[in-house]
């Protein structure tokens, strides 16, 4: 079986959580970490093409609601990439990696036939 990417940030409890559920499953992991290891315009863009901006934007996130209205405001796919981008927090999170197919957190992943 192949290894798993799996994007996320440390502290995130649904990205622990996840990590945790694919080891107890038997699937090996790879953790990259969006803070520490980056996130490069390339990789955000394979993962956009995969879940739509829409749905990998965290607008519900402390990372959002921080910014200024100005800074958030008008949203379109090129603003919420460079927001994405300039801080990685607002990308929801787990995003998983496997064999070139992108999936949004740990039940779309699963759920995956």
């Amino acid at each position: 079986m192949a290894t798993l990417t799996l994007y996320g940030i440390a502290s995130c409890d649904a990205c622990r959580k996840a990590r945790q559920t694919l080891e107890s499953r038997g699937r090996a992991s790879r953790f990259h970490d969006l803070r520490t290891d980056g996130l490069d315009p390339l990789l955000l863009e394979r993962m956009e093409i995969g879940l739509g901006w829409e749905n990998l934007l965290n607008r519900r996130s402390t990372t959002w609601r921080a910014l200024p209205e100005a800074a958030r405001a008008p949203l379109d796919r090129t603003r919420a990439m460079e927001l994405m981008l300039e801080h990685p927090a607002l990308i929801k999170r787990p995003v998983i990696e496997d064999a070139g197919k992108f999936f949004l957190g740990l039940a779309d992943f699963l759920s995956d036939p």
